[in-house]
Parts: C-alpha cells; structure tokens; sequence
C-alpha cells in the first residue's frame, strides 16, 4: 500500500499548520489545543520545517520559557525529512524508524497534501496483519 492510499480519507481533512513567523506560544497553543504532536512549518506553499513537542523540551531545556517568545522558524526542526503519495506505507514507516521521528509531510509537486504520523502508519500495519490472520483462518478452516 501507498502513502497516496492510507491518506484517501484525509484530501477533506484541512492540514493544521503554522509559518516560520509564528510565535513560539501561538503554536505550543495549538498543539496543545488540537492534542497533537507536531505540526508543519510552513513558508508560503513551501515546506520550512517542522515544529514538535520535542523542539518545545529541547528549548525549554536551552533557553527556559523566554523560548516561547521566538518565532517557530528560529527553532523548529528543519530541513523536513518528507516523503511523496507513491511511497510505499511499510517504506515510510521504516524510514521513520530510522531516523526516529514521529511525523511525515507527504509532497507532491513539491506542495504539501497530507501530513501523516507513525500511529497512521502502525494502524495500518496492525490491520493488515489481522486481514492477513483471518484469510489464513479461513483458509486452514476451509482446507
């Protein structure tokens, strides 16, 4: 399965972001609002980076609250690792293994069209291996 498949519920899904010139305290606000992890930057239609609950610890840890006074471009995670709707779902999770991370922004043309997570991923993984349990039921059932 694609990336471009897992993601076909989502096209009417908006794609919660914030700008490089956002403040720090505005997007902490939204993750914290929205009970999610990450979110993309943004720089105009471009992709900048992207802002976690991690880059909130690791400056909090560097700076102590005046870090909610940055704007997220000064301290998100950046360049964004991305991948494209023809990647494969197994691919992308592995690459998020791999280079520990939590959140994929999906491009396509350069333009971002779905922003996924692990747990996107590890559901999809989950029910395929029920689907292929139950059609091995079936089949030693019916053998």
């Amino acid at each position: 399965m694609t990336i471009a498949r897992l993601i076909e519920g989502q096209k009417d899904r908006p794609i919660i972001h914030v700008s490089i010139t956002t403040p720090v305290q505005e997007a902490v606000d939204l993750l914290a609002s929205q009970r999610i992890g990450a979110l993309p930057v943004m720089d105009g239609h471009a992709i900048a980076g992207i802002f976690s609950e991690r880059d909130v610890i690791h400056q909090l840890r560097a700076h102590g609250p005046s870090m909610l006074d940055k704007l997220v471009g000064q301290v998100m995670t950046s360049p964004a690792i991305t991948v494209e709707p023809t990647t494969g779902a197994l691919e992308a999770l592995e690459l998020m293994t791999v280079r520990r991370i939590r959140h994929l922004p999906v491009l396509k043309a350069g333009r971002i069209v779905a922003f996924v997570s692990i747990g996107d991923l590890v559901k999809y993984r989950i029910e395929r291996i029920q689907s292929e349990a139950e059609a091995m039921r079936d089949y030693i059932q019916t053998a």
